[in-house]
């Protein structure tokens, strides 16, 4: 018998409603509540059993998850109705219910933005397998055609909804395929298809039976059409008209309408009421690939989706045949599966009753440590010892347990039978990796560092028992409960048939009195509000108004106002930022179990290391990881910057920056030479390079200037001499022309370096592109095998290919593509950036040193520039050659020129010298001094003056 239950608001909710589930504002930190679907609700765990005619309160309830993507996958998503579905379901507390809610599958809404315009509706088109890691198609049950009556009316009758993966649901919803000859369901992994007539065979059933089908991008043909095939060949009479036969009609679900339908309340209110259809509490099951269609008829079959089993030739090894005995000369002493190989490790079943109770009475003469008589390890030790001596017909009075080593006869080296000794300082710092790093114990195994990770296995596991004796003890102390049980949980007959469950938050996230005279929004920086919520750590304020609060607990949807970049940033401010912990985009946890059927350990303590927001991601992280510098307060990823820092000298690390205004090896201007020059103005506004944000990140370059580390990556042609710590920027007198002299579409400037964007002609600088909050990242391109050889490959996150540096302004839709950010991670820890840096961006070093590959460099430059007619150097006599038009003899280079006036060479020739060739290149019409054409240092100090003027680094 079920009663009712209503919310603390006045909802009544009963079994199959959709709900918010949250606790409270302390125990999830701020993260949004999850949506959930109630499958049953649940009496106290320990309610007496037995009495059937006593109703206890419902104090726990089962829930079926819903995923929001962001909880599953770091890439943003704009729709924040959308909902991922999932078989998984957990109990918790009946007191975590916050609100009704409608979740509602996608084909079944026929108005989506009228849907979503609504409060509290969501909707949902794919499933998350938690366990696999996996999402899939989820598609009605009404909608699967191709499976025999019998099995399709079960799974109609039985489920709502089938699960499957996206290649597998053409075949699904298509019409019911019958094998030709015994008219039987054909199952697409046991048919095949004739590629002519298009009819359906099992392959048992064709003569003679098929072992395999064929290949990719080959076809069959059944016999009858192979016969007729032959017949035309023979015949000569074969054409191949143009085939108008339209396409097969698929029974997939109709594309839906791009126009906008007809709003209509009672369609809308019916759609919320629809009734689903649960089999065993669930509205789903899997019915994929790996699916055995009669197996759908067993009530008892695992309805969760699979994957492919490691069986069959692909996951076995190919043993070679056995060599021939005959020819081995000599065998193998210990040979594998021979006595020699095998080390007894007790051999108590073969000793008589009298040689078993000698072995007791030595055993207690070993040692009086009660502990240690009853450890594991010490315990098989001793009956090993004893059997060898048994073995070796030794008295067992001589074994001893002083010598704390032991022989293997599968390992090199003596080991030990037991640890030694915890001393206090190690079991302190395990404790404290515990409390940080829960259960991964590799982790913890680095904060130790003076243990073997074994040694930390089987401490845990000694550890984790005594924390649970010690909290039976603590539970037998308190004693048995001084009410009776049956009063202790009381029942609906004794409080009514009513029963109201919920937190509210009105009593822990409305805050009645800011502390500010003047409260601010966090998100939308709004001063007027009639309600103010508890805001999520990480924002510019610790408060939300009543519109941003709504969304952020229910839909996860906080569109955060940035600072204005010219304002100065207050002590509070800073203080804010140090506010570390939630991502607002990133995945939530999830809540903690507060009640289940069965006991389980507690978990960890929460982190209390101190975080550090990377400028580069926006994502929070632990200090090591995330570098903070002790003088800017620079911020970002190790990998992202180069660093390689000693855990010990952490706090005390700087940024390049930094470290050159004391030691002077670079110089002092910080102006990146790949973007255009800073003006006062812009100095003026904000320091360069600002120390809050990811442009502060700069490395040397070879003419000790200053390079970003965004230009120099995601510009082709610059190049590292060290990727391992990003050292030394090379290569910049190779870019290409058309990157300085284009003009950027952000700050209509031609100056700098420009790149175009992945996805359309557009061209801007990376500094620009960065500010403006385009999307930088890496993508994978795979290659073909024929291409291998010719093209630079590497590896990230499991996926191979040519990686590719992605530049991609706003007005492209990024959901569909797999673009790594910068700073994400690999398995190894290293960030996509560091991964493409190694493979694309390191300098021949071994080929030659840096001062010839400058050399080799400036030779290439030379050689481009010299377009109408190479120079002529000149020679070892200065007076030969002349300018026609300045008179000056020095020159690193004459060239042929067709003004036939001026100053007339020695040779009889007109000659123009580099520094008038540049000066027309570039079109300057000024005149030049005649003091400045008489020696050498005149020329060098006019060619500087042209170059700062048209800012033409290429022209050294």
């Amino acid at each position: 018998m079920t009663f009712p239950v209503y919310l603390k608001n006045g909802q009544q909710v009963k079994v199959n409603d959709h709900v918010y589930c949250s606790p409270s504002w302390s125990v999830r930190d701020g993260t949004p509540y999850s949506v959930a679907r109630i499958m049953q609700f649940l009496p106290p765990e320990d309610a007496p059993r037995g009495d059937g005619d006593k109703n206890y309160l419902y104090t726990r309830v089962r829930l079926a998850w819903y995923y929001r993507p962001s909880d599953v996958s770091d890439r943003p998503v704009g729709d924040s109705r959308l909902l991922l579905a999932a078989i998984y379901s957990e109990i918790c507390d009946i007191n975590q219910l916050r609100a009704k809610c409608h979740v509602v599958h996608r084909d079944k809404i026929s108005d989506l933005a009228g849907w979503k315009k609504r409060p509290d509706r969501f909707y949902f088109n794919r499933l998350f397998d938690p366990y696999i890691k996996k999402e899939f198609e989820v598609l009605q049950s009404s909608d699967v055609r191709n499976l025999p009556d019998h099995i399709r009316e079960i799974l109609i009758s039985r489920y709502e909804y089938v699960v499957a993966e996206k290649e597998v649901i053409p075949d699904l919803t298509d019409a019911i395929r019958l094998c030709v000859t015994c008219e039987e369901w054909c199952p697409s992994p046991d048919s095949v298809q004739c590629d002519r007539c298009k009819r359906f065979f099992h392959m048992e059933c064709v003569q003679p039976p098929l072992a395999a089908k064929p290949s990719r991008g080959y076809g069959w043909t059944c016999a009858p059409c192979s016969r007729q095939h032959e017949e035309e060949v023979d015949s000569h009479e074969v054409r191949h008209p143009i085939s108008n036969t339209p396409k097969p009609k698929s029974n997939a679900p109709a594309a839906r309408g791009r126009g906008r339908p007809r709003k209509d309340r009672v369609q809308a209110e019916r759609e919320e009421n629809l009734l689903v259809r649960h089999f065993n509490m669930w509205p789903f099951r899997y019915f994929g690939q790996y699916t055995v269609a009669e197996d759908t008829l067993d009530p008892d079959d695992l309805i969760f989706p699979r994957t492919a089993t490691r069986q069959g030739p692909k996951f076995q090894a190919v043993v070679p045949p056995a060599p021939d005995r005959d020819a081995i000369l000599a065998p193998d002493p210990d040979e594998r599966g021979g006595d020699n190989t095998v080390e007894v490790l007790g051999n108590i079943n073969t000793l008589t009753e009298a040689e078993v109770a000698e072995v007791e009475s030595c055993k207690r003469s070993l040692t009086n440590d009660q502990s240690l008589q009853h450890d594991v390890d010490w315990l098989t030790e001793v009956m090993r010892r004893f059997s060898d001596a048994a073995l070796a017909a030794r008295p067992l009075i001589a074994v001893d347990m002083k010598l704390t080593m032991k022989n293997e006869k599968w390992k090199k080296y003596e080991t030990r039978y037991i640890d030694r000794e915890w001393s206090k300082d190690e079991i302190a710092a395990f404790e404290d990796g515990i409390s940080t790093h829960g259960a991964e114990l590799r982790a913890v195994r680095e904060e130790i560092g003076t243990r073997t990770m074994p040694e930390v296995v089987r401490f845990y596991g000694r550890w984790k028992n005594e924390k649970l004796g010690e909290e039976f003890k603590r539970s037998r102390g308190q004693g048995t409960p001084s009410q009776p049980v049956t009063r202790q949980y009381p029942t609906f007959e004794e409080l009514g048939h009513v029963q109201r469950v919920g937190l509210s938050d009105d009593e822990e996230s409305i805050i009645n009195q800011p502390a500010s005279k003047t409260p601010t929004c966090g998100a939308c920086r709004t001063r007027d509000s009639d309600i103010w919520w508890k805001a999520p750590k990480g924002l510019a304020t610790g408060i939300l108004c009543d519109s941003c609060g709504t969304n952020w607990r229910k839909y996860a949807d906080l569109n955060v106002r940035p600072l204005r970049e010219d304002a100065t940033p207050t002590s509070k401010s800073r203080s804010n930022d140090k506010r570390e912990g939630t991502p607002l985009n990133g995945p939530s946890a999830k809540r903690a179990r507060t009640s289940g059927s069965t006991p389980s350990t507690p978990p960890p303590a929460v982190s209390t290391v101190s975080q550090l927001r990377c400028l580069a991601c926006l994502k929070s992280g632990p200090i090591g990881k995330v570098l903070q510098c002790k003088k800017c307060q620079f911020r970002a990823h190790a990998g992202t910057c180069g660093a390689v820092v000693d855990p010990a000298t952490v706090e005390s690390w700087m940024c390049e920056m930094c470290q050159n205004e004391e030691t002077l090896e670079a110089s002092i201007n910080p102006d990146c030479l790949l973007c255009p020059r800073t003006t006062k103005e812009d100095r003026r506004q904000e320091p360069y390079p600002p120390p809050d944000s990811f442009l502060r990140a700069c490395k040397p370059t070879e003419g000790q200037g200053w390079a970003h580390i965004l230009c120099a990556v995601f510009i082709p042609e610059p190049t590292f001499s060290d990727t391992s710590q990003l050292r030394l920027v090379e290569g910049l007198s190779s870019i290409s022309r058309h990157r300085w002299e284009a003009q950027c579409s952000v700050c209509e400037r031609a100056e700098g370096a420009v790149i175009r964007c992945n996805d359309c002609p557009k061209e801007f600088h990376v500094s620009c592109a960065w500010k403006q909050g385009y999307r930088f990242g890496f993508e994978i391109q795979h290659v073909k095998s024929s291409r291998r050889e010719l093209t630079v490959t590497t590896t990230f996150k499991s996926e191979t290919g040519c990686m590719n540096a992605i530049v991609s302004c706003k007005d492209h839709d990024h959901s569909r593509r797999i673009i790594y950010d910068i700073c994400e991670t690999n398995e190894g820890g290293e960030t996509a950036l560091q991964v493409y840096c190694r493979a694309y961006k390191q300098a021949p070093v071994g080929l030659a040193h840096g001062l010839l590959r400058k050399a080799r460099r400036l030779d290439a430059l030379l050689s481009r520039s010299s377009e109408p007619s190479p120079p002529v150097l000149a020679p070892s006599t200065p007076p030969e050659l002349r300018c026609c038009y300045c008179a000056t003899r020095f020159s690193p280079a004459f060239y042929k020129t067709a003004n036939m006036t001026g100053h007339r060479s020695s040779d009889g020739g007109y000659w123009q010298c580099h520094r008038c060739k540049f000066m027309e290149e570039h079109g300057i019409d000024e005149k030049l001094s005649p003091s400045s054409s008489a020696d050498v240092n005149g020329v060098a100090k006019d060619m500087a003056t042209l170059m700062r003027k048209t800012n033409n680094t290429s022209a050294v």
